[in-house]
């Protein structure tokens, strides 16, 4: 009967952490709404502000978001929309258009994509148009009911927007704006972007047409507000199921915080990148030790998720390749310490080469050049080392100038870990340029 009772328990207990690892899930994943805003409340004030002037005045803004990568753009956005998806006389009838520079590579593709979001692939129908700018306000007349007051507004969101200022003519761009200046549908453009040139890249006409607001976001918040973030970023919501357990959770969540060797590694993180994409990574990678055996998240596991978020993917590559490429790579060294970083060919390399295998004949065997052309161009194919140029059609593939990507350092690194490395090997790698 115990048996039977504990083996309920663990049920229990494995639909309950199930539950956990699907909630925080979630919020590291994807840029939910329903999470707090961290250090931009200003900013968050003037955007909302801004889009409540269009979908309830009907007046037309463009506005620029600018900030490094993971610095909560997009959690911004979704949570002014949200905002304002949640006033009555904006939800029925306020229309979005998501549009991403990733995605809609020219203006063709982002004109379809407009007509599928604002659900007039219908009225469209087999219409043949002149120019961009006359499909463009077709679509937005048809949205018309009758004065500019009772138009729909739109809201443009363009993610990646520098994308879209490298379109041809940028006409898209012009046309938008045009719109957001002129007395036709209510119209707000809001550009995502990390690149602080943005206003560069745009053409005279486009640039004219562009309010100039830019909201900034460069999280502004120091280590105290990042272990507060860390504690509500792990812990569970009041609403879940078990009372107790979530006090249990919450409990270790806190411990957590206060212990010395957590607090480290989040200053070590901290250090690195302030960005909260890159916490809820480390978050992730605890959370994934997380099982029925070992329910909670430890400070060992957060050291442990520190060293795989900090270790080096291209040192990893290196502790898989052969004897044979190591010894190129070694050559590729000791040639950029010879022409102080100058690029090389192949031939130079395998020359390299050669030399050591007849000064060690006996510890590494003398492949045929084929062979080693072939594990150059493996690593190559391993982005260890790249081309200089384009390839050329008259160019030898043994003349060809490349490039090396690791540093010394990581080299050196990379062979202390590599298994069963021959000494003589590792020898000419520490090696100076004495012996040449």
């Amino acid at each position: 009967m115990s048996s039977r009772k504990s083996k309920s328990n663990n049920l229990i207990h494995a639909e309950y952490l199930s539950q956990v690892q699907r909630i925080l899930r979630e919020r590291f994943c994807h840029q939910s709404p329903h999470s707090n805003l961290f250090g931009v409340q200003v900013q968050y004030k003037h955007l909302i502000e801004l889009l409540k002037r269009t979908a309830i005045h009907g007046e037309s803004n463009s506005v620029l978001i600018i900030g490094p990568r993971g610095s909560g753009k997009t959690m911004l956005i979704n949570h002014a929309l949200k905002e304002l998806m949640e006033v009555e006389e904006v939800s029925e009838n306020v229309l979005q258009v998501h549009l991403n520079g990733l995605l809609q590579i020219n203006d063709k593709i982002a004109l379809k994509e407009i007509t599928r979001q604002l659900n007039l692939e219908n009225v469209v129908g087999d219409k043949v148009f002149g120019s961009f700018a006359e499909n463009l306000s077709f679509l937005l007349e048809a949205l018309k009911r009758g004065d500019r007051s009772s138009s729909c507004p739109v809201i443009f969101i363009l993610d990646e927007f520098d994308l879209f200022a490298h379109h041809k003519n940028q006409t898209l761009l012009y046309n938008l704006f045009d719109i957001s200046q002129s007395a036709q549908t209510p119209l707000a453009v809001i550009g995502l972007t990390c690149r602080l040139d943005i206003l560069e890249l745009l053409e005279k006409r486009v640039k004219s047409r562009f309010s100039h607001r830019q909201i900034h976001l460069m999280n502004s918040f120091g280590f105290p507000q990042y272990l507060k973030i860390f504690k509500e970023q792990l812990s569970l919501p009041a609403e879940f199921p078990d009372k107790i357990f979530t006090e249990k959770w919450n409990e270790n969540v806190q411990c957590l915080t206060e212990d010395r060797s957590v607090r480290e590694v989040l200053q070590k993180h901290f250090n690195v990148s302030k960005n909260l994409r890159s916490l809820h990574m480390l978050l992730m990678l605890a959370l994934n030790r997380v099982t029925t055996s070992h329910p909670f998240v430890t400070a060992a596991d957060l050291m442990e998720a520190n060293q795989l978020c900090s270790m080096d993917s291209k040192a990893n590559i290196v502790h898989g390749l052969s004897v044979l490429e190591i010894c190129l790579i070694i050559a590729m060294k000791h040639l950029n310490d010879i022409y102080e970083e100058e690029p090389f060919n192949f031939q130079m390399v395998y020359n390299e080469f050669q030399k050591f295998v007849q000064r060690k004949a006996h510890s590494v065997y003398n492949f045929e050049k084929p062979v080693v052309m072939k594990a150059f161009e493996h690593l190559q194919q391993l982005e260890l080392i790249r081309p200089m140029e384009r390839t050329s059609v008259n160019t030898q593939r043994e003349y060809q100038l490349m490039k090396l990507l690791l540093d010394n350092t990581q080299i050196m690194n990379a062979l202390q870990k590599y298994p069963n490395c021959p000494t003589d090997v590792r020898q000419w790698a520490t090696s100076s340029l004495s012996w040449l």
